[in-house]
Parts: C-alpha cells; sequence; structure tokens
C-alpha cells in the first residue's frame, strides 16, 4: 500500500474538487478559495481572497449573514456543523443569482481558539429551478383536478 503525504494529498484533493471550497477568517474575510469557487461564483482568487464574504452574499440578505456569523463567531456554536447541508441564494460575479448547499467546519488553532468557517459549497441551481417547476406543474395539475 501506497502512503501519500498528508499536507500533499489534502492540497491536491481542495485544489481537485469541482466543489467550493472557501475559509473566512473570525471577522468574515475571505483567506482561502480554490478554483471550485472560482468556477461556481466567477471570481478569480486573487479578486475574492481579501474580500468580505458579503462578495457572493445577496445585498437583500447581507444583514442576516452578517448577524449569524458574528453570532457563531462569539458562541462558537452552529446548527449547520456536521452532515447538515445549508441552502441559500448566492451571487455570482455578474450578478446572477444562483442557489447553493454548502456544509461548515469550525476551524481552530492550537489553542482551541476559533479562527474561523471552512465551507464547502456546490451549485445547485439547475436543481432548485427543477424542483420549482415540478412543484409548479403539480400545483396546476392539482387545481385542474378539483
Amino acid at each position: 500500500m501506497t502512503v501519500y503525504p498528508d499536507e500533499r494529498l489534502s492540497q491536491q484533493i481542495v485544489a481537485c474538487t469541482p466543489d467550493g471550497v472557501i475559509f473566512a477568517d473570525r471577522g468574515g474575510v475571505i483567506r482561502f478559495w480554490n478554483a471550485g469557487a472560482e468556477a461556481i461564483f466567477g471570481y478569480a482568487a486573487q479578486e475574492a481572497v481579501g474580500q468580505a464574504l458579503e462578495l457572493i452574499v445577496p445585498e437583500q440578505l447581507r444583514a442576516r449573514h452578517n448577524e449569524g456569523y458574528r453570532r457563531v463567531m462569539q458562541t462558537g456554536e452552529t446548527r449547520y456543523s456536521g452532515r447538515r447541508l445549508l441552502a441559500v441564494p448566492a451571487m455570482r460575479k455578474n450578478g446572477e443569482r444562483i442557489s447553493v448547499e454548502f456544509s461548515i467546519a469550525l476551524l481552530y488553532d492550537l489553542n482551541r481558539t476559533l479562527i474561523g468557517v471552512a465551507a464547502i459549497m456546490r451549485d445547485v441551481t439547475e436543481r432548485w429551478r427543477k424542483e420549482k417547476e415540478m412543484t409548479a406543474r403539480l400545483a396546476a395539475f392539482e387545481s385542474k383536478q378539483k
């Protein structure tokens, strides 16, 4: 069995996954942005790193997002860690609204001090559109049956 160096293997996995992998520090500033995030949101890593997470949050949701983020950073608690997925609207560089699902992991330094949040994100816009269309069709069908 071949043993691979952990750090190099981890870097390759993160670099090659089509999912967006983002890390934001305690202040909500993006510190890591992989190629998957570039493809989903349209921002190159050089454009996104150093910017606030608000970069991808639709304007009308920013206040709620910021409040929730601050609360998680203060308490170290979130209902969205583990296997639970969060589905939210997001925004691409070109202004297009998309739907994303993501899981998060709270990250800590060696002293167990919360340093920020990593998110693994996937664009589910097409699936969301199809589900919305099917729901509308079903509602129309049911209303005709009455």
